[in-house]
């Protein structure tokens, strides 16, 4: 999830999103602080489907950071009774260098500023994060998926503290 807040006096638009080696996934504004019960509805309603899409043999995987609404006790208990669908991916707790989705907010984060004229509402702001999504290269998300051994080896060779990630 990823807040965008270019001028503070008038706002942010507050977004999740994901990403597979297949495709960028949904890219869902988040009217309020996403607490559990809002994660729980968007891993249901919109990761697990597309997980069970892409990968009909439960050999997919799905990774997230440790924020407090991912390891809430209802998320905890849904992904394990779905555990059979795809693996979820343990997150070390010292190591941010392991998020790739994070090159992703960097993207849209450097379309939204070379705009002309920059957005002047949240309206337009919105429309403008959702464009800059859809208009990330395949080859950029590619690389990120192929990086992740290299990204997970440098965090262990580490023992989990700041790489080059």
């Amino acid at each position: 999830m990823h807040e965008y807040n270019p001028s503070s006096w008038w706002g942010s638009v507050m977004v999740w999103g994901m990403f597979s080696w297949h495709d960028l996934g949904p890219l869902i504004r988040v009217e309020q602080r996403l607490n559990s019960t809002t994660y729980l509805s968007i891993i249901a309603d919109q990761v697990h489907p597309i997980m069970l899409m892409a990968y009909p043999n439960g050999d997919g995987f799905f990774q997230q950071d440790n924020a407090p609404c991912h390891g809430a006790h209802i998320v905890q208990e849904w992904f394990q009774e779905h555990e059979g669908d795809f693996t979820l991916l343990r997150w070390s707790p010292q190591s941010p260098d392991l998020n790739p989705i994070e090159h992703l907010w960097d993207e849209v984060k450097r379309a939204i500023r070379q705009l002309v004229p920059q957005p002047s509402n949240l309206t337009e702001l919105d429309s403008a994060i959702h464009q800059a999504w859809c208009q990330i290269p395949r080859i950029t998300f590619l690389h990120l998926v192929e990086s992740m051994p290299r990204r997970i080896t440098a965090v262990l060779k580490a023992k989990g503290a700041p790489t080059k990630y």
